[in-house]
């Protein structure tokens, strides 16, 4: 399959996804919901279906306004890819205005909301100027590039009042199957829980991928953003026989396998896994002491912590690595090679947990012993469990905290950077949780933050 016709396919995929979702939104007119008043008196306004704009709308992206379009009514769209922000302003239904630059959208007093669906390392600039120019959002995980990220955007929270929903969809969405996990532990039926293993899978690698020209409607120096001014990489199509060759890339989608623009699989599905595992044991305001590396395989050959090859994924394929809490006397271990959940394990039994399963003594026990009534309540912080989307668009009216709060996520997923570092390095770490920094390590030090291109920093 040619570039083009892949491009397009997915695209018609997103489109009737979002446009399936969207049919379920209520009905009404566009009510301007402008933000001379504060927050708080603009979110009192009940009756108003509030107007977000949604800025990257990729796959995830456009899934996540097709649920916003339930609550809320998307105004614009905007993508660095023009063939992307084309069909997801059909998807919205053909109103949404269209964008490539999201300072645009944020200079847009109607919009009270952003959803940002856009590639990790565009996360944190584009939400902290939104929060600074009076939006709240929805933004998808990974919420950061780096640790240092996760602080600014924690600052500006707190600086502005946003209401600010992280995507990790665990925390309410799936059956609500980790959400009785986390209550049945909470609940004290594990006892007391020493080892957490999150199991997330292998990582893709690549062969090499040749230099050729971005496509006509991407504009590539811009979706490179912070990241390095460097070629622009895909590989598809047909081999000489006429079989496909699988789809690799430099850019969409595949910008998970390059630590440029992303963490891999530590934290592309890490930062579900692992934020399921602190909150579950309430470790997600806290971090690590240290960081032990027990298995650690890359596509490419590193040195000094950074790939010394560039046309190939580079994010780790293979891996095991061993937070420990000393405080708390838990071990967090991440790794590839089990299978996909979490595995909690206590004095009184243990208990696994993934998408689609919920197993173990203390879940067998809750038919002759169920939880008290408002333990799930409890575990949703002391409201009634709703959907990801409609707890954020709840917590937009009531100016409550959102069930995946940037607080919890940022400690989260430091976790999860921590983890890459040891690998890039491929070395043991030591890490002050307090300070929120290495311990007699200056090398590894230096991965808290990165250096970003020049006109594309991040100030707060």
């Amino acid at each position: 399959m040619s570039q083009n016709k892949r491009l397009s396919s997915r695209r018609s995929f997103f489109k009737q996804t979002v446009s399936a979702a969207g049919a379920a939104a209520t009905g009404g007119g566009l009510v301007p919901y402008f933000l001379t008043a504060s927050r708080a008196q603009a979110a009192t306004a009940s009756s108003d279906r509030p107007l977000i704009a949604c800025i990257g709308n990729g796959g995830q992206g456009n899934h996540n306004m097709g649920l916003a379009m339930n609550y809320a009514d998307v105004v614009a769209v905007c993508d660095v890819d023009s063939g992307r922000a084309a069909a997801a302003k059909q998807a919205s239904g053909g109103k949404a205005d269209v964008y490539d630059d999201y300072r645009k959208v944020l200079d847009r007093k109607d919009v009270q909301a952003v959803s940002i669906g856009t590639p990790d390392h565009w996360h944190t600039k584009i939400a902290i100027e939104a929060m600074k120019s009076g939006k709240d959002v929805y933004c998808e995980k990974p919420l950061t590039l780096t640790i240092d990220e996760g602080k600014k955007i924690c600052q500006v929270v707190k600086e502005t009042g946003a209401v600010f929903q992280v995507g990790t969809q665990q925390r309410s969405d799936f059956d609500r199957l980790f959400l009785r996990a986390v209550a049945i532990i909470q609940s004290g039926r594990l006892g007391k829980v020493s080892k957490v293993s999150c199991a997330i899978n292998s990582a893709e690698s690549s062969p090499q991928l040749p230099v050729v020209a971005p496509p006509k409607e991407l504009n590539w120096e811009r979706w490179l953003g912070q990241a390095p001014l460097v070629d622009y990489r895909w590989q598809g199509g047909k081999d000489a026989e006429g079989a496909d060759i699988p789809y690799k890339s430099r850019g969409h989608y595949e910008f998970r396998w390059w630590y440029e623009y992303s963490g891999g699989k530590m934290t592309d599905w890490g930062a579900h896994h692992v934020d399921v595992a602190c909150w579950a044991l309430g470790l997600d305001q806290t971090g690590p002491n240290s960081v032990r590396v027990e298995l650690c395989e890359h596509p490419v050959p590193f040195e000094k912590g950074y790939p010394t090859r560039d046309d190939m994924y580079n994010t780790a394929t293979a891996f095991r690595v061993v937070n420990t809490f000393d405080d708390a006397g838990v071990e967090l271990t991440i790794r590839h090679d089990t299978d996909n959940g979490v595995l909690f394990e206590g004095d009184k039994g243990r208990l696994f947990v993934s998408r689609g399963k919920l197993a173990g003594k203390p879940v067998e026990e809750l038919a002759d012993n169920p939880l008290p009534e408002d333990a799930l309540r409890k575990a949703f912080k002391g409201s009634e469990p709703v959907s990801h989307m409609q707890n954020f668009f709840d917590c937009v009216r009531s100016r409550k905290e959102p069930q995946s709060d940037v607080f919890s996520h940022h400690r989260s997923l430091s976790n999860c950077h921590l983890a890459n570092i040891a690998l890039r390095l491929n070395r043991d770490l030591k890490w002050d949780p307090v300070k929120e920094a290495m311990i007699g390590d200056n090398e590894a030090q230096s991965f808290v933050a990165r250096e970003q291109r020049k006109g594309y920093e991040i100030t707060v």
